[in-house]
Formats: C-alpha cells, structure tokens, sequence
C-alpha cells in the first residue's frame, strides 16, 4: 500500500513542477511592442545589406568587368583610368542591371539601365503560330544600338557598355522615359522615349547637353542598329522570303535589300530604315537624314533547314549611320516604329512607310493601293475574309469577263480556220516562206488576227501580279481561317509527310491541288480551242499544258492558302465563264459563215500590210536567187 501511494505523490509532485514552468514560460514571453521592435531591426538590417549590394556597380568595357562601390576609392579611380569622365555614371545608384517598363494598350517596351536602349518590344495584341506573344525584341539578345565616340581623352567608348540613369514623367497621357548617361548632373548625354496611348510609333530623341569639352568631334561618331528576326511564322522558309531591309532616301525614294546576302550596301541622305520581317517590323525613323548609311542582311539559318520547328530566328541585320555634332552636341529628333506590317495603319503616319509593305512596283503598286485594298478592306468589314476573297474574286472575272470573251472568239476563229491552215501548211511544208506568207494572206482574208487572242491575256497581266502581290502582304489574312485553313495568310495543311519532298515541301495543301486541277482544266480548253501541229522552233504547247499546272502545284504548297483560294476560285469561274460563251453565247457555224463572206469581199491592205508583203515578196526572191 505504501508503494502505490508513494507512485501516486511521484506523479502529482511532476505536474506541479511542470505546471509551475509553464506558468513561468508565460510570465517571461516578449510583449507586442518588443515583437514589434525586433522585427523592425530584422527589416533594417536586409534593408542595410540591399543598399550595400545596390551601390556596388559592374560596367563593361573593352570586354572587361569593372566592380565599383562608391565607397571603395581605388574602384573608383580605375572606373575614371577606364571611362574618364563618364566613371560618374559608374558610381551612380542606377549603374546596374534594371529594367524601366513603359507601356500602352497595344505595345510594352523594357529600357534596359546598361545601354539606355530597347531590350524588349513586346506587342500585346498578337500571337505567333505557335500561341506564344510576339517579340520582336526579347530578352535584349536579338537586338543592340550602340552609339560609337572617342572622347576629348583619346578613349573609344560605347554606349551599350555604359550606364543611364532613368527617370519616367508624365505629358497628359503620354508616358516619358529619360535615359541620361551623365558626366555630371547637368552634363549628359541623353535617350529621350514618349510613348502615347494604342500608337506603336514611339518618339524618340537623342541629345547631348554639355559635352562639347568631352566628345572629341575630329573623330568619327557612329550609330550601329542591329537586329536579329524572331521567328512569328509556321513556315520560316516563307516568312524568310519576305524578310529584308528597306529604307527611304534622297526624300521620298525608297530600296531594299532583298532576301539574300547583302553586305555593307551604302546610300546617302537616308531619312528611315526597316527590318521588316514579314508581317511585323521595326523601323528607325529620323528627322534629319544619316548624309550616310551602310546595310547589311544575313541568312541566320540555310534555307533548307529554315523549316525546322527549333529555328527561332530567321535572318539578320545591321545599320551603321555616322551622326554629325551640332555646335559640339548631339541633337537628333527620331522616332521608333514597333508594330505590324499593316499597310492602313502604316500609310497613316504619311512618313511613306506604306513602302514597307510590298504591294509590286509601278502599275501594279498602283492598282493594290488604290482598287484591292480599299475594295477588300470594305468587303471584310462585314463578311467572313474567306467569303471576302470569294466574293472579290467573282467580281474581279465579271469586271475582266468581256476581255475573255474577246479572247475566246479569237480562239474560236482560230479553230474555224484550222482545216485551211494545216491543208496550207502541207502545200508548202518545204517552204518555210511562201507557208508564213499564204497564212497570213488566209489570215487577212478572213478578217482574223492571230495577235487578238494574246493581247487580252496581257490585259490581265497588272491584275494577276497584283494580287500575287497582294494576298501574301494582306495583314488582315494573318490567322484568320476558313474551311481547313486554320491561317490563310499560311499554308493549309490535311496531311504531314514523315519526309521532305524538295522544292514540295513536308506536307500537302489542298487548296494548291485544287487550284492546279483548275488551270490544267482550263489550260485543256484554250490550248485545244488553237492547237496546232507542231511547228518547228516553236513552243509546245502540250507540254506547257502540263508544265503550268505542276509548276502551281509545288510553287503554292508553302505560299498563302488566301492565294491559292483565289487562284482555285478565278480559275473556277474563268471555266464556267467559258462555257457560257461557248455554248450560248459563240455560234461556230456564224462565225465559220462570216469568215467564208469576209474572204470573198476585196481586202484593202493597209501601209503596214502592203510593207509586210513587200519584205516577205522580197526575202523569197532572194531564198530563190540564193538557191540558183
């Protein structure tokens, strides 16, 4: 009994104890106000070690690393044996790596401290083929301006090796960026960025104020603008085609490159310079031309492996501009363009940037710029833009009907004469000459002319390379689908090749075949409406019949499926247009009547005729003296 009161003592007298600690526990804990206090320290002693690494500085130059911490003197003195007198920008809180955003509704630029330039363009609105944002500068890695100078003691600096100092204000709506790379306070060299509501043109400005006694203006100064293409498209290889560099010069003249390899091409007087890359581009624009300017472009990837799902970039090119003091200072207004390749919204800034969208030179320039585009733009506006391009293509064959007409009864002429042809051509089989000369005769006679066929052919030549011109540069087409074409300013796709087919391509398109059958088909009715036994020296005409359609089918299968929709349907209509004439409107039999009348009535010659014979007459004379 003892035993188990003796246990029972053991356990009360630990729970007092342990009670009593508890009770002291509580009696000791810290009170909110010391809570308070010590967390207060914490924070102040992060916020010590943050300003300590924030006034440590890393500059580049000549390929060198420079750490530089205000409080560290011999720092300080190597920063100003390697920088001279902009080591004041190396000791300043912004002489780090950081990033400044200015932003609107449609475009978001980063401004990178170390080389006061654009490291990111960013446009919101738009996706790539692949749902991922489009960058046109990503990461400041596909992109560099650099402002090259010697200074008055004898040092090379560049600008993108240096530090700005950033300060961002506001003008109304407009959002204002000033980068500065300062000698002093009041002694800079400065970018100037405002940016203004849903506008992708950016004014820019680059202007120097106290540096007369810095800049050493015996030497050269030399902007360099370079920039590698990001990949937007599925088919690189077509994005690449229409990927170059473009500038205005001498005013209101205009160039490019074009899609090969182009180095060091010079011009004067240069007010703005592109690398467009299909449908977005980027633009440097100035109000006081470069007196001089050097372009270079280069194929980043081979064209063969430009298809490859892991090429991201596509080309890449460079701009040297030198840039002239002005009473010993920099002073030049520019502007930055970030945006689409939209013909609308480029030919609103009336600085003839509609050039940059390659709508064909001269007369075919003319008729995209002042009939397709208002036209089509004003049919997309309420219909559906593959409906848009049917529509457009129906009225386009209405409006060039007539001429097809005449073209058909020429053939159709052709065809009524063809019995007395091919008897003239084996009366004379031996006499090259005297079987030109009766043709023509026959030809006179019958009131036909042979050219009449061919000239409303080349009537719709402006047309047919407009809009070949067109449909590829159309921005609205881009990822807009219709039927299986989930991108019509792309290919269309309903099969993948587990191979590459050269020249064809790794997939097949439908709309390419479709259109291709078209032309063989319509080929099949204007080349049998004339043909003829083969002459010698001439073409054969069996074989273009086959070549033409073949040649659509592997040229178009990586073009834009708007194109081939446009070709498949113009080709469509041009069959039953034909078929009309042929059927209810051509009558053979009158036609085969009047041409026996025409024969019959006296033929008066005109001078050019009578001259024709003359020569003719004469050259077989001769072929008959020469044979003597």
């Amino acid at each position: 009994m003892e035993e188990k009161k003796f246990d029972l003592n053991s356990i009360i007298g630990f729970a007092l104890i342990f009670g009593i600690i508890v009770w002291m526990f509580y009696l000791n804990q810290p009170t909110p106000e010391e809570i308070e206090a010590e967390k207060a320290k914490q924070e102040q002693v992060a916020s010590d070690k943050e300003e300590t690494k924030d006034t440590t500085t890393t500059f580049v130059t000549e390929n060198k690393a420079i750490v530089v911490n205000p409080q560290d003197s011999l720092a300080l003195e190597q920063a100003k044996t390697q920088l001279g007198a902009f080591s004041y920008s190396a000791s300043l809180p912004s002489a780090k790596d950081h990033f400044t955003t200015i932003e609107n509704e449609v475009l978001s630029l980063k401004i990178n401290n170390r080389g006061g330039y654009i490291s990111e363009a960013l446009l919101k609105n738009f996706k790539t083929y692949d749902s991922v944002p489009v960058y046109l500068i990503k990461d400041g890695k596909n992109a560099s301006f650099n402002i090259n100078f010697g200074t008055t003691d004898n040092r090379i600096l560049n600008t993108k090796d240096l530090f700005f100092e950033p300060t961002v204000t506001k003008n109304g709506e407009n959002t204002i960026l000033s980068m500065r790379l300062k000698v002093s306070n009041s002694k800079y060299l400065e970018y100037r960025y405002e940016l203004k509501p849903n506008d992708y043109m950016i004014d820019f400005a680059i202007k120097s104020q106290g540096l007369q006694q810095v800049i050493n203006s015996s030497q050269n100064i030399n902007l360099d603008w370079k920039l590698q293409g990001i990949r937007h498209a599925k088919s690189a290889s077509y994005e690449n085609r229409y990927t170059e560099v473009l500038y205005e010069y001498d005013g209101d003249k205009d160039d490019y490159l074009g899609q090969g390899e182009f180095a060091d091409d010079e011009e004067e007087n240069v007010s703005w310079v592109s690398f467009k890359q299909h449908f977005f581009t980027s633009i440097l624009l100035t109000d006081t031309p470069f007196k001089k300017a050097a372009f270079t472009s280069k194929n980043i990837a081979n064209s063969s492996d430009l298809d490859d799902k892991e090429i991201k970039v596509t080309k890449e090119f460079s701009a040297s501009m030198p840039l002239e003091l002005q009473g010993g200072e920099l002073n030049y207004s520019m502007d930055w363009y970030y945006g689409p390749t939209d013909y609308k919204i480029l030919s609103s800034y009336d600085r003839n940037l509609d050039e940059v969208v390659p709508l064909g030179w001269g007369i075919f320039g003319v008729i995209n710029r002042y009939l397709f585009i208002p036209f089509f733009g004003f049919l997309s506006g309420f219909l559906p833009y593959g409906i848009a391009i049917i529509v457009m293509t129906i009225i386009v064959r209405i409006i060039l009907s007539p001429v097809t007409y005449k073209s058909y009864l020429s053939q159709a002429k052709m065809k009524v004469l063809r019995p007395e042809i091919t008897e003239i051509n084996e009366k004379h089989k031996d006499n090259a000459m005297k079987r030109q000369q009766e043709t023509m005769a026959l030809y006179g006679k019958a009131g036909v002319n042979p050219m009449s066929g061919c000239l409303p052919a080349v009537m719709q030549i402006p047309v047919f390379y407009a809009l070949f011109n067109f449909f590829p540069s159309a921005f609205q087409l881009r990822q807009k689908n219709f039927l299986w074409a989930d991108d019509l300013s792309s290919y269309d796709t309903i099969a993948e090749l587990p191979f590459t087919i050269p020249f064809y391509g790794d997939h097949i398109s439908l709309f390419p075949i479709l259109a291709s059958v078209a032309i063989f088909i319509y080929m099949m009715m204007t080349t049998g409406q004339t043909m003829q036994t083969q002459q010698p020296g001439m073409p054969n005409m069996k074989f273009i019949m086959y070549l033409s359609p073949l040649m659509m089918l592997f040229f178009f299968n990586n073009y834009a499926s708007g194109l081939s929709l446009y070709y498949f349907i113009s080709n469509l209509i041009t069959i039953g247009i034909m078929l009309v004439i042929k059927n209810v409107i051509i009558d053979e039999d009158k036609i085969h009547s009047k041409i026996q009348e025409n024969k019959k009535k006296p033929k008066k010659q005109g001078k050019f005729q009578k001259k024709m014979k003359e020569l003719m007459e004469q050259a077989e004379q001769q072929q008959k003296t020469g044979k003597k």
